[in-house]
C-alpha cells in the first residue's frame, strides 16, 4: 500500500511529462496507478508485562512500651483463679445434683420395693381367700348335688309291746338312722314283704308286735333291746322297698334324729337288685 507521501510524489511526475490539463487547453486525463493487494492485519501481540506493584513494607514488631507490672500479674492470676473457682463450682453443683438424683432414685426404688412386698402380701392373702372360697364352693356344690334333709326329729312314745313306730326309707336317698330312748328298744329294717308278714303274724296271734316285727321273714338289719342307734343305710339308694320299725317291751320315749342325703344309685340296690 502506498503512503500519502508517495502519492504526492507521483502526481508531479505525471504533470511534468507534458500532460494536458484544463489550464493548457487539453483534455483532462487521470491516470490511476495500480495499487498492490491489501495485506492482512497484523496479529495483535498480548503484552504480558505485569503492572508495577509497589513493595509492601514488612510488619512492624509489637513492642511493649513497658513491662507488665506486679499489679497486672496479680490481676491475671486472680482472673485465672476466678475461672478455676467457677469451673470447680459448676462441677460441685453438677455433682450435688447428680447425688440428689441418685438419692431420689434410691428412695423411689425403696418405695417400689415396699409396694411390691405389700402387693405380694395382698396377693398371698387373696390366694388364701380364693382357696378357702373354692373349698366352700366345692362344699356347697356337693351339698347342692347331695342335699341333706332331716325327716324325723320329734320325740314319740311306744306304749308297750303291742305298739310300734314305723317310717319308710325313701328311694334314691342314704338313710341316716340315729335315735336314742329312755328304755330298751328294738329296731329292724324290713322290706315291705317282711313288714306285711309281721302284720300277719300279729293279726294271726302268732306273737305280739314287739316279737313279730323282728322275727318275720328276713330283716335287713335288727337291733334288739338297745338304748341308741347310729347307722347309715344305703339299701334304699336304688330301691323303694324298705320300712324302719321301732318297738319295745315296755313304755318308752324315742328321740329320733333321722335324716336322709340325696344320693341316687346308678343301678338297683338292696332287695331290688
Amino acid at each position: 500500500m502506498m503512503s500519502a507521501a508517495d502519492m504526492d510524489e507521483t502526481i508531479p511526475e505525471t504533470e511534468s511529462a507534458g500532460a494536458e490539463t484544463p489550464s493548457n487547453g487539453g483534455l483532462a486525463r487521470v491516470e490511476t496507478a495500480m495499487e498492490p493487494a491489501p495485506q492482512p492485519a497484523p496479529v495483535p501481540v498480548f503484552d504480558a508485562t505485569p503492572w508495577p506493584v509497589a513493595p509492601r513494607p514488612a510488619p512492624r514488631q509489637l513492642r511493649m512500651t513497658r513491662p507488665l507490672g506486679p499489679r497486672m500479674w496479680t490481676a491475671a492470676l486472680a482472673l485465672a483463679l476466678l475461672f478455676t473457682a467457677g469451673g470447680l463450682a459448676i462441677l460441685y453443683l453438677d455433682d450435688a445434683g447428680m447425688q440428689s438424683s441418685v438419692h431420689q432414685l434410691s428412695s423411689d426404688n425403696q418405695a417400689l420395693k415396699g409396694q411390691n412386698k405389700a402387693l405380694q402380701a395382698q396377693l398371698l392373702t387373696t390366694q388364701t381367700n380364693l382357696s378357702a372360697t373354692l373349698g366352700e364352693l366345692a362344699t356347697v356344690r356337693a351339698e347342692l348335688e347331695h342335699p341333706n334333709l332331716t325327716i324325723w326329729n320329734v320325740p314319740q312314745d311306744i306304749s308297750g309291746p303291742d305298739y310300734y313306730l314305723a317310717g319308710g326309707a325313701p328311694d334314691t336317698f342314704t338313710y341316716h338312722l340315729k335315735a336314742t330312748s329312755n328304755g330298751p328298744m328294738s329296731i329292724s329294717i324290713l322290706t315291705l314283704e317282711d313288714f306285711a308278714k309281721a302284720i300277719s303274724c300279729v293279726q294271726n296271734g302268732q306273737g305280739r308286735t314287739n316279737y313279730c316285727m323282728h322275727h318275720s321273714g328276713s330283716p335287713f338289719h335288727t337291733w334288739n333291746s338297745v338304748g341308741s342307734v347310729d347307722f347309715d343305710f344305703h339299701g334304699a339308694e336304688g330301691c323303694a322297698d324298705y320300712v324302719v320299725v321301732f318297738t319295745s317291751a315296755q313304755h318308752i320315749t324315742v328321740t329320733p334324729n333321722i335324716s336322709v342325703t340325696y344320693n341316687p344309685a346308678t343301678s338297683a340296690t338292696g332287695s331290688c337288685a
